[in-house]
């Protein structure tokens, strides 16, 4: 899908107006603060990955937070400017910018538009005043679906995300919110169950019993539901939580699912890409003031390049496949990777996984399927060697 030149440009932006109890995203609150300070701490830290990786073209950028949408247009058109001075990119890049409906307007969108952004994924989590409230989220169902309609208007693509199997939510409740989200959808859905991530209030809060999630069985329900629901409407899963009309998928996203090269940029991201013939994992900083002093200072904001082993990049690839629809080629993780499948993978638990109806092998494609997905974090570990 990617030629070995191509990579993705992710760029977090890590400030928000306030910290949801479910997150465990790299998210900070903070007060005033310079935003042509920040700006120009981006474009330094994007010029020492040009440096490092000057043969490039870029397929696509993804503001990513936090709260991106915060950011002023001028302040993401400096970091789009950048990037597309420092690498060539393709003449349809994708770049996407993350916004809550709460710091949605007209004008501010347009300026997004004239600032170079191609697509909006908006985050609404729910279409039910008392669990937005919940969550955490400063908008109400109102809010959100005026904000879906400007971004209708402003741009060609977009999506938004809703969050499932929330507490005393029943699935005749989801399905009902489903639906009436699909009547505001245009070709791209993300759709996410709740989970209880530490280092998060919700993790507190379940802990002490103040609320529970659906058990095992209910969440399966709810997947199944939601897996009906989406096929139905034209909008399968092309990968676990997303879904999408034929030719309408994050394509930024598919270069995370497909092992393609991407640099991160800001506080907390993560990058992954070739240079020369290692492939490195990179990480910055993740406290947003030490990162920009880092790169004040230094020219950039990582720590140390991680290389990664051949194993590494094997069973990467096959995690980030596996989640995949189409699922992952045995060519594409040996070729990565260097090592033969069945140096990697047990064939006979691989046999195993199929026989149970979790999994099947179709040429060069290993496939899971609706079940096998619901098994993802426990197949994996089961079928390597």
């Amino acid at each position: 899908m990617f030629r070995d030149n191509q990579m993705g440009v992710y760029i977090h932006w890590p400030f928000c107006a306030a910290k949801c109890p479910y997150c465990d995203f790299n998210s900070h609150v903070r007060g005033a603060f310079d935003q042509k300070e920040w700006a120009e701490a981006y474009v330094k830290s994007l010029e020492y990955y040009a440096e490092l990786l000057p043969n490039k073209q870029v397929v696509s950028i993804f503001f990513g937070g936090g709260t991106p949408s915060l950011m002023s247009p001028e302040t993401v058109q400096v970091m789009i400017d950048a990037v597309q001075r420092l690498w060539p990119a393709v003449n349809d890049v994708e770049i996407t910018l993350e916004a809550n409906p709460t710091s949605v307007e007209i004008g501010k969108f347009k300026a997004f538009k004239g600032a170079g952004i191609t697509r909006i994924s908006l985050g609404v989590q729910a279409l039910n005043n008392k669990d937005l409230a919940f969550l955490g989220r400063e908008h109400s169902v109102d809010e959100a679906f005026k904000a879906i309609d400007i971004a209708g208007e402003c741009f060609e693509r977009y999506s938004f995300d809703l969050i499932y199997g929330r507490p005393e939510q029943s699935l005749q409740d989801w399905e009902a919110e489903l639906t009436r989200g699909l009547s505001y959808a245009r070709g791209h859905m993300s759709l996410y169950q709740l989970t209880i991530e530490r280092n998060t209030p919700f993790y507190m809060q379940y802990n002490r019993g103040e609320f529970s999630i659906p058990d095992d069985v209910k969440g399966a329900e709810f997947y199944h539901l939601t897996q009906d629901i989406m096929e139905g409407a034209g909008m399968p899963a092309y990968e676990v939580s997303n879904h999408a009309q034929e030719g309408q998928e994050c394509r930024h996203n598919l270069v995370y699912w497909h092992m393609a090269d991407y640099i991160g940029v800001g506080a907390g991201a993560h990058g992954r890409f070739m240079n020369g013939s290692a492939k490195f994992a990179s990480r910055d900083h993740s406290a947003p003031e030490i990162w920009l002093k880092r790169v004040q200072e230094k020219g950039y904001g990582a720590h140390e390049l991680e290389t990664l082993s051949a194993d590494d990049r094997f069973v990467e690839c096959l995690m980030m496949g596996l989640r995949l629809r189409d699922g992952v080629s045995i060519k594409r993780c040996e070729a990565l990777s260097g090592l033969a499948f069945d140096r990697v993978v047990d064939s006979d638990k691989l046999q195993t996984i199929c026989d149970e109806g979790w999994a099947h092998v179709a040429g060069d494609q290993v496939q899971l399927t609706r079940e096998g997905l619901l098994r993802l974090n426990a197949l994996i570990p089961f079928i390597l060697q």
